[in-house]
């Protein structure tokens, strides 16, 4: 069996839907055994969100976006599903807004908006859209059925971001398709707590839903469409020379999707990694092209890294002493403090004498983080063997990645060669112990040069070759 999770993007209009429509019913009269995950249609989702939030501050204005989530899906139905046809689909879609209706009134009533409520209430747009593809389907005369995953996937109550509850789930999946001959049109991104309360699961939560089914399924392979070719050794607004990937291991997409590329989510990686399932990146638009393959397998590969990801803003904060110099214990008490704090580390640099250590975060933690840390090293700074905590903002950060680099020499000097070439100063490098990543701070307004100059070193064939 394959498990396609169709995206956003990919549901984004009538003629979209249409063409997921046909790849499906083409994929079938091929006699492949599919199951198909769908995300909310479009910007749904962000409706949702926003009429949510103006509902819990009494701003009456959340009936209009309200209206527009009901007028773009009953369009939907009226463009793609006959005349004949539509009464059941429009029947039902208008009874799951009457209930969206009623949850956002009770939070502009209560002017309270839950963890919990707000979980419930974007689940609808995931509910829709499955409903209506599978109603699309059968227009189609393709034997489907609309399946609601909070029914198997079992969570913990962290709403937002919940815990999958594995035992629970994998065997709610695996009893419920020994029962079902009819295709699945699952829902995305949505769970259910032990007491059936709604849950969701956090960014790219449509993705981990197809991987959660194809691993408990042990499915051939687990397609993501969505509107890309796969995934490219560059961000292709910023490197107009990047080209599509053939093949990743899992490790590289993790490294590139924690570094800014639009991949696939780590999380949503495990499940597949687990069971060695390849996941395949498609695009929705141009669907015989073969896509990205993401598995256990290294290709074989003609350049030394593979790929070159980014985040376009960071900021660096270093804590520096020379009293920390052979000071057991303060780098753990550093990290402790963020963690408390809940902010996220992008990477790490320390000096080799202990002098400095710094690390990367989003833009908006690096006050949190300042903050965080002169109070846990409130003694240390006045007793000055911690002489100052600094921010450095308008930072960019580089990552280049490829399994290759553990055997290939010289990597780090051709990069900074490259860099050095093109004037652009780097402010901080990391890299692990792996050898899989080669980290690059540099300034913002650096970045697009920066990336050009590196793609340009590594990717040029001829240049290559001729090594």
């Amino acid at each position: 069996m394959k498990i396609l999770k169709f995206g956003g993007t990919s549901l984004e209009n009538a003629g979209r839907i249409d063409r997921v429509t046909t790849i499906i019913r083409n994929l079938l009269q091929s006699k492949e055994q599919i199951a198909v995950v769908v995300s909310a249609f479009g910007g749904v989702t962000d409706l949702l969100i926003q009429a949510a939030k103006k509902a819990a501050i009494g701003d009456g204005r959340y009936s209009e976006l309200e209206q527009q989530i009901e007028d773009r899906h009953v369009h939907l139905i009226r463009e793609l599903i006959t005349v004949q046809n539509q009464s059941h689909a429009l029947a039902h879609i208008i009874r799951q807004l009457n209930d969206l209706h009623d949850v956002l009134h009770g939070v502009f009533l209560v002017r309270e908006l839950s963890a919990r409520v707000l979980d419930f209430i974007m689940s609808f747009g995931e509910r829709l859209s499955a409903f209506i593809v599978a109603e699309v389907l059968k227009e189609k005369n393709i034997t489907a059925q609309f399946l609601d995953a909070r029914q198997l996937i079992k969570t913990n109550d962290r709403f937002g971001q919940a815990q999958v509850l594995w035992p629970d789930t994998l065997a709610n999946i695996q009893q419920y398709f020994q029962k079902q001959n009819a295709l699945q049109v699952i829902t995305g991104f949505i769970a259910s707590t032990l007491k059936n309360e709604t849950t969701t699961l956090g960014r790219s939560g449509s993705d981990y839903t197809a991987s959660i089914i194809g691993a408990a399924l042990n499915a051939q392979e687990i397609q993501i469409w969505s509107d890309v070719n796969g995934v490219m050794t560059a961000d292709p607004r910023q490197v107009p020379e990047a080209f599509t990937l053939p093949r990743l291991t899992y490790e590289e997409a993790m490294e590139l999707s924690h570094f800014g590329a639009q991949v696939i989510h780590p999380r949503t990686m495990q499940p597949a990694l687990d069971k060695k399932i390849p996941i395949r990146i498609k695009n929705t638009l141009n669907a015989k092209h073969p896509g990205t393959v993401i598995s256990a397998q290294a290709n074989a590969w003609p350049y030394p890294i593979k790929a070159i990801s980014s985040l376009d803003a960071i900021a660096l904060v270093s804590v520096i002493g020379s009293g920390m110099i052979g000071v057991t214990g303060i780098a753990g008490r550093i990290f402790t403090a963020l963690a408390r704090e809940g902010i996220n580390i992008i990477l790490i640099s320390q000096a080799s004498s202990e002098h400095s250590i710094c690390f990367g975060v989003l833009p908006a933690s690096a006050t949190p983080a300042r903050k965080a840390l002169e109070r846990e090293l409130k003694l240390e700074l006045m007793e000055k063997t911690v002489n100052k905590i600094q921010v450095e903002n308008d930072l960019s950060v580089i990552a280049v990645v490829g399994e290759k680099m553990r055997r290939t020499r010289g990597i780090a000097g051709r990069a900074f060669s490259a860099l050095g070439h093109s004037g652009i100063n780097i402010v901080a490098i990391a890299q692990g112990s792996s050898e899989l990543n080669i980290s690059l701070v540099v300034e913002q307004k650096d970045l697009t040069a920066a990336l050009q100059a590196i793609h340009k070193e590594f990717f040029n064939l001829q240049q290559e070759t001729s090594r």
